[in-house]
Formats: structure tokens, C-alpha cells, sequence
């Protein structure tokens, strides 16, 4: 006899009645007329299972020497010196491992290691359907995290046409080291593929949203942490620990040396012709 396994994902039935409940509230509180009266949870890490609903990827899937790991961590009890991430949250979830650039000997197609990431996975059908995020009624992508200060991304994938296409903005963090929500404009990611931004960008497909998650591509050796509690949609920038202009969105060369500490210049990806991609306004 074996034991009952833990599945990863609500039943088909639980999930359906999911969406019926959601589309149902939409439907009473007029909230395709009204907007949207509160946050849209897509994702947290309150639970272990939570880990499991993500794939954690990094160059060592090409033969790279890079780790990474996505481990679920308890908060720890409150106590006058330590509060927890957010009021009653039991835990978080921890990515972390070591970036190495060392290229592995038997690939000689390889040309370049050095990155880690983790997504959560695709979600399972309903009785509508597939199950995509429509984020189209928010302005902003929130993240409750705690960084290292590295330059991580934040990676949209929508069901587009290319299906290797990402939208990407960079996590910027004013507060290292400690929690804190970060606000991101919807409108402001930049669509690239295989790390390059492509022209012409097209806006982000946002009532077919997949997945999302986050990347460290800087190339750094050593190791590294980044700890996400919860990822939402809102409309509320409140939410935010500071103002949203100096947090969310692209972000000026001048505030990003701010944030970061780096060149001004640097935004963290390029173009196919080596073009840098500044985040401005």
C-alpha cells in the first residue's frame, strides 16, 4: 500500500471551481466596468508546496558548473528584533546557489555560462480552459522580496507567437538585505529573446500571462540569495515601502547608479547588435 501523494497543483474540479469563483466575483462587483476592487494574488510561497510549482533552471542544464536551488523557509517566531516578512506569513520561499562562468569542456558550442532562475510552472487546465493570469486591468507587478543586491530580472512569459519571447525588467531593490515590496509598471518590461532585447517591441500580451519569475544573469562568481514571499498584480501604489517613481518602473541612469551602485549606462541587456539598453524614462 502507498501513501496518498501530494499533488502540486487543486484537482481539475477544485481549480475549475477556482475560476468560476473568481469570474463570478468579477461578474457581482462589476469589475470589468469598475476595475478592479483589490489585488490579484498570482503567486506565494506560504506553504511548502509552494517550491514545487516552480522550475528552478541554470547553465549546468548545458553541462555549465552554476547552481541554484529553491528551498521553502519558515518564518521565524516574532520577536521585537526580527518581524516576520509580512503580518501572519509562515514562510517564504529561498533561491539561492552559486554562478559560475566556467565553461563546460565538452561543449564547444557553448560560449557562455554564468546564470540561474527559477519560474513557476505552467498551470493546469480548468473546465475554461487553459489557466493564464489576465493582468490587463493592473498597473503594477508587485514583489514582496529580500535581496543580496544583485542585479536579478524579473521574467514575464505570455503565450505569444514566439514562444522563447520573455519580458524582462530589472529588480530594483533600495534596500538590501531586508524585505520590502517592489513595484514594477506592466508597461515598462522589455521584450527579448535568448537574453537579447528585440525590435520592434511589441507590448506584452497581458490577458495571456504564463508564468513568472525571476533570473541572475550579471556573471558574477559566487554565490547568491534572493527570498520572494508573494507576487500580485495591483493597482495600489501604497503598497509600496517608497515612492513608486524611484522603485517601480524604468528607472532613470541617475537613480539606477543610486539603487545599484554601477554605471549608469549599464541596464543589464543589450541589443543583437551590442546596443545597451538603458532604463530610462
Amino acid at each position: 500500500m502507498q501513501a496518498t501523494r501530494c499533488l502540486q497543483y487543486k484537482g481539475f474540479w477544485g481549480r475549475s471551481m477556482d475560476e468560476l469563483k473568481r469570474f463570478s466575483r468579477i461578474a457581482v462587483q462589476m469589475e470589468g466596468i469598475k476595475g478592479p476592487q483589490g489585488p490579484y494574488e498570482l503567486h506565494d510561497f506560504r506553504n511548502p508546496s509552494s517550491v514545487t510549482d516552480c522550475k528552478v533552471m541554470s547553465d549546468k542544464d548545458m553541462g555549465g558548473f552554476s547552481t541554484a536551488h529553491l528551498d521553502w523557509v519558515v518564518a521565524p517566531p516574532p520577536s521585537p528584533k526580527s518581524a516576520l516578512p509580512s503580518p501572519n506569513c509562515p514562510g517564504h520561499a529561498r533561491f539561492h546557489g552559486k554562478i559560475s562562468t566556467r565553461l563546460p569542456p565538452n561543449r564547444p558550442d557553448v560560449k557562455r555560462s554564468g546564470y540561474a532562475g527559477f519560474r513557476t510552472k505552467d498551470r493546469p487546465p480548468t473546465i475554461f480552459g487553459k489557466s493564464l493570469w489576465d493582468i490587463d486591468p493592473y498597473i503594477y507587478l508587485a514583489v514582496r522580496v529580500r535581496s543580496d543586491g544583485r542585479s536579478y530580472f524579473v521574467n514575464v512569459q505570455t503565450e505569444s507567437v514566439i514562444p522563447t519571447d520573455l519580458h524582462q525588467h530589472r529588480l530594483f531593490v533600495r534596500k538590501p538585505g531586508e524585505w520590502e515590496t517592489v513595484l514594477i509598471k506592466w508597461n515598462n518590461f522589455v521584450r527579448t529573446n535568448y537574453g537579447f532585447a528585440v525590435e520592434p517591441q511589441t507590448e506584452m500580451l497581458r490577458q495571456r500571462v504564463k508564468s513568472i519569475g525571476f533570473g541572475l544573469t550579471d556573471r558574477i562568481p559566487g554565490p547568491f540569495a534572493l527570498e520572494v514571499e508573494r507576487i500580485w498584480a495591483t493597482n495600489d501604489e501604497s503598497e509600496a515601502e517608497g515612492k513608486v517613481s524611484e522603485i517601480s518602473g524604468v528607472v532613470s541612469p541617475a537613480e539606477e547608479a543610486e539603487v545599484e551602485g554601477e554605471d549608469p549606462t549599464e541596464g543589464g541587456l543589450r541589443t543583437k547588435k551590442g546596443q545597451k539598453i538603458t532604463w530610462t524614462t
